[in-house]
């Protein structure tokens, strides 16, 4: 079983899952997202903002690919390139870390430590960048909401509070819904490397329908003796 943790760039944003490829629940502010999705291609948006972000200040996302298959990814960013990280009950994000908007594992891949791992990702780019951590809205009652849920729009959106804690967070601004956490680096970059094992645990009764679409290979170069 092989692993593989990549950035996002505008060619692996294709290996999202199609809902949240199409999301910018966090792109945009409220309003402005009311209205892209009302123009029926929210995907639009979704690229540009992922290709202004990663001009203007650099890699704002991870993807883990296990055997070729995108299994997860999490999006990053400073606050001020986040409009809804505004909207909480318990913002404004220190000023001192990035704001780790969501996290998604792919449910066939859930319990194999895949979440640390796409965290540690962030946590090893961030350091480079002299951030000292990362903070997250968490849901505290996630589930109860459906993706696309009207009434309840933050749907998939907002990553579970638990998993956060579950990977080292700690509660900075507690809220029965909606509680601010926040991960120091230094703690993030001292884990051990646990998922080997846990992947293979996982992944020796899965088959291949139950995962997103493989990767494409590179196409074959012709080479030519001098």
């Amino acid at each position: 079983m092989s692993r593989r943790l990549v950035s996002l760039t505008l060619d692996t944003l294709e290996d999202l899952p199609r809902p949240c490829r199409q999301c910018v629940y966090w792109e945009l502010d409220p309003v402005s997202a009311d209205r892209a999705c009302a123009a029926g291609d929210p995907g639009l948006e979704k690229e540009a903002w992922v290709s202004q972000t990663l001009l203007e200040w650099g890699s704002c996302g991870k993807l883990v690919y296990v055997d070729g298959m995108p299994a997860g990814f999490v999006l990053y960013a400073p606050p001020a390139y986040v409009p809804r990280s505004m909207a909480f009950p318990t913002s404004p994000v220190s000023a001192d870390a990035a704001l780790l908007m969501t996290a998604n594992v792919v449910p066939a891949f859930a319990g194999g430590g895949l979440g640390r791992m796409l965290v540690q990702g962030v946590a090893r780019d961030l350091t480079k960048r002299g951030i000292k951590a990362i903070e997250a809205f968490g849901d505290a009652k996630f589930g109860d909401a459906k993706f696309g849920d009207a009434a309840d729009p933050t749907g998939a959106c907002v990553a579970p509070a638990d998993f956060f804690l579950s990977v080292g967070f700690k509660t900075v601004r507690p809220h029965p819904r909606f509680p601010r956490l926040r991960l120091e680096l230094r703690t993030a970059l001292s884990w051990k490397s646990d998922v080997e094992y846990a992947l293979e645990k996982l992944l020796g009764s899965m088959s291949p329908e139950t995962l997103l679409r493989p990767v494409r290979p590179a196409p074959a170069t012709r080479s030519t003796a001098g």
